[in-house]
Protein backbone atom coordinates (compact mmCIF):
# COMPACT_ATOMS: atom_id res chain seq x y z
CA UNK A 1 0.00 0.00 0.00
CA UNK A 2 2.90 2.32 0.77
CA UNK A 3 4.38 1.77 -2.67
CA UNK A 4 1.03 2.43 -4.27
CA UNK A 5 0.65 5.73 -2.44
CA UNK A 6 4.24 6.95 -2.69
CA UNK A 7 5.40 5.43 -5.96
CA UNK A 8 2.84 4.42 -8.52
CA UNK A 9 -0.02 6.83 -7.79
CA UNK A 10 2.03 10.05 -8.04
CA UNK A 11 3.74 8.83 -11.23
CA UNK A 12 0.42 7.87 -12.77
CA UNK A 13 -1.23 11.16 -11.87
CA UNK A 14 1.79 13.09 -13.18
CA UNK A 15 1.72 11.14 -16.46
CA UNK A 16 -1.89 12.16 -17.02
CA UNK A 17 -1.16 15.71 -15.91
CA UNK A 18 1.72 16.04 -18.39
CA UNK A 19 -0.58 14.81 -21.17
CA UNK A 20 -3.18 17.44 -20.26
CA UNK A 21 -0.68 20.24 -19.57
CA UNK A 22 2.34 19.95 -21.84
CA UNK A 23 5.43 20.77 -19.76
CA UNK A 24 6.74 23.35 -22.25
CA UNK A 25 3.55 25.44 -21.95
CA UNK A 26 2.62 24.69 -18.32
CA UNK A 27 3.44 28.21 -17.16
CA UNK A 28 1.20 29.77 -19.83
CA UNK A 29 -1.62 27.33 -19.01
CA UNK A 30 -1.44 28.23 -15.32
CA UNK A 31 -1.39 31.96 -16.03
CA UNK A 32 -4.38 31.54 -18.35
CA UNK A 33 -6.27 29.89 -15.48
CA UNK A 34 -5.05 32.31 -12.80
CA UNK A 35 -8.54 33.40 -11.70
CA UNK A 36 -9.75 29.79 -11.29
CA UNK A 37 -6.59 28.92 -9.39
CA UNK A 38 -6.94 31.99 -7.14
CA UNK A 39 -10.51 30.93 -6.38
CA UNK A 40 -9.29 27.41 -5.48
CA UNK A 41 -6.67 28.98 -3.21
CA UNK A 42 -9.27 31.21 -1.57
CA UNK A 43 -11.44 28.12 -0.97
CA UNK A 44 -8.40 26.36 0.57
CA UNK A 45 -8.17 23.65 -2.11
CA UNK A 46 -4.67 24.95 -2.86
CA UNK A 47 -2.41 25.89 0.05
CA UNK A 48 0.28 28.57 0.11
CA UNK A 49 3.15 26.15 -0.52
CA UNK A 50 1.36 24.71 -3.54
CA UNK A 51 0.65 28.25 -4.76
CA UNK A 52 4.39 29.00 -4.72
CA UNK A 53 4.96 25.89 -6.85
CA UNK A 54 2.35 27.05 -9.35
CA UNK A 55 3.71 30.60 -9.53
CA UNK A 56 7.38 30.53 -8.51
CA UNK A 57 9.52 33.65 -8.52
CA UNK A 58 11.47 34.48 -11.66
CA UNK A 59 13.65 32.86 -13.05
CA UNK A 60 12.04 29.63 -11.83
CA UNK A 61 9.17 28.11 -13.80
CA UNK A 62 6.48 25.69 -12.63
CA UNK A 63 7.24 22.01 -13.21
CA UNK A 64 4.91 19.10 -12.58
CA UNK A 65 7.83 17.19 -11.03
CA UNK A 66 7.61 19.54 -8.03
CA UNK A 67 3.83 19.13 -7.59
CA UNK A 68 2.47 16.70 -5.02
CA UNK A 69 -0.26 14.26 -6.03
CA UNK A 70 -2.90 16.34 -4.21
CA UNK A 71 -2.10 19.42 -6.27
CA UNK A 72 -1.95 17.44 -9.51
CA UNK A 73 -5.36 15.91 -8.92
CA UNK A 74 -6.85 19.26 -7.87
CA UNK A 75 -5.63 20.80 -11.13
CA UNK A 76 -6.87 17.89 -13.23
CA UNK A 77 -10.28 17.95 -11.57
CA UNK A 78 -10.74 21.69 -11.87
CA UNK A 79 -8.91 22.77 -15.04
CA UNK A 80 -9.60 19.93 -17.46
CA UNK A 81 -12.64 18.27 -18.99
CA UNK A 82 -12.21 15.09 -16.95
CA UNK A 83 -15.70 13.84 -16.08
CA UNK A 84 -16.35 12.91 -12.48
CA UNK A 85 -17.41 9.36 -11.64
CA UNK A 86 -21.09 8.68 -10.90
CA UNK A 87 -20.67 9.27 -7.16
CA UNK A 88 -18.31 12.24 -7.60
CA UNK A 89 -14.57 12.47 -7.12
CA UNK A 90 -14.70 12.05 -3.35
CA UNK A 91 -16.39 8.64 -3.36
CA UNK A 92 -14.74 5.39 -4.42
CA UNK A 93 -16.11 4.47 -7.87
CA UNK A 94 -17.49 1.03 -8.61
CA UNK A 95 -15.17 -1.52 -10.21
CA UNK A 96 -16.98 -1.27 -13.56
CA UNK A 97 -16.33 2.49 -13.84
CA UNK A 98 -13.22 2.76 -15.99
CA UNK A 99 -13.15 6.44 -16.93
CA UNK A 100 -10.20 8.73 -16.31
CA UNK A 101 -12.28 10.52 -13.68
CA UNK A 102 -12.97 7.30 -11.81
CA UNK A 103 -9.27 6.43 -12.02
CA UNK A 104 -8.44 9.81 -10.53
CA UNK A 105 -10.92 9.18 -7.75
CA UNK A 106 -9.05 5.95 -7.03
CA UNK A 107 -5.67 7.66 -7.38
CA UNK A 108 -4.72 4.91 -9.82
CA UNK A 109 -4.36 6.51 -13.29
CA UNK A 110 -1.86 6.03 -16.09
CA UNK A 111 -3.03 3.15 -18.21
CA UNK A 112 -2.60 -0.60 -18.30
CA UNK A 113 1.11 -0.76 -17.43
CA UNK A 114 0.61 1.06 -14.13
CA UNK A 115 -2.55 -0.93 -13.42
CA UNK A 116 -0.46 -4.08 -13.73
CA UNK A 117 2.05 -2.67 -11.23
CA UNK A 118 -0.83 -1.94 -8.85
CA UNK A 119 -2.16 -5.46 -9.28
CA UNK A 120 1.30 -6.89 -8.57
CA UNK A 121 1.43 -4.96 -5.31
CA UNK A 122 -1.53 -6.96 -4.02
CA UNK A 123 0.58 -10.13 -3.92
CA UNK A 124 4.02 -8.62 -3.24
CA UNK A 125 5.98 -10.16 -0.36
CA UNK A 126 5.83 -7.85 2.63
CA UNK A 127 9.58 -8.06 3.33
CA UNK A 128 10.41 -6.82 -0.17
CA UNK A 129 7.89 -4.01 0.20
CA UNK A 130 9.49 -3.00 3.48
CA UNK A 131 12.89 -2.82 1.80
CA UNK A 132 11.51 -0.72 -1.04
CA UNK A 133 9.68 1.59 1.35
CA UNK A 134 12.85 2.09 3.39
CA UNK A 135 14.78 2.81 0.19
CA UNK A 136 12.07 5.30 -0.84
CA UNK A 137 12.31 7.00 2.58
CA UNK A 138 16.11 7.20 2.29
CA UNK A 139 15.79 8.74 -1.18
CA UNK A 140 13.24 11.23 0.13
CA UNK A 141 15.51 12.11 3.04
CA UNK A 142 18.43 12.84 0.72
CA UNK A 143 16.18 14.94 -1.50
CA UNK A 144 15.04 16.92 1.53
CA UNK A 145 18.66 17.50 2.54
CA UNK A 146 19.47 18.69 -1.00
CA UNK A 147 16.52 21.09 -0.89
CA UNK A 148 17.61 22.44 2.50
CA UNK A 149 21.10 23.01 1.15
CA UNK A 150 19.72 24.75 -1.94
CA UNK A 151 17.50 26.95 0.24
CA UNK A 152 20.53 28.00 2.32
CA UNK A 153 22.43 28.89 -0.87
CA UNK A 154 19.48 30.90 -2.20
CA UNK A 155 19.11 32.72 1.13
CA UNK A 156 22.83 33.57 1.11
CA UNK A 157 22.57 34.83 -2.47
CA UNK A 158 19.52 36.90 -1.57
CA UNK A 159 21.35 38.41 1.41
CA UNK A 160 24.20 39.42 -0.90
CA UNK A 161 21.94 40.92 -3.57
CA UNK A 162 19.42 42.74 -1.40
CA UNK A 163 20.99 45.17 1.08
CA UNK A 164 19.61 44.95 4.61
CA UNK A 165 18.23 48.52 4.54
CA UNK A 166 16.04 47.66 1.53
CA UNK A 167 14.62 44.58 3.27
CA UNK A 168 13.68 46.76 6.22
CA UNK A 169 15.79 44.98 8.81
Amino acid sequence: MGLLLTGISPRAARALFDKEFAPFCLEASLRQNFNKLKDLKDKKYINQNQWYLLFPRFPDVPMSSTFDVTLIITLLRNLTNVNSPHGGFDKLPTANETTTGSDLARIKVGGQSLKQECDQLKTKILDQTNKEIILEIKNSKSQIEELKSEMKKLKAEQDEVIPKNIRGK
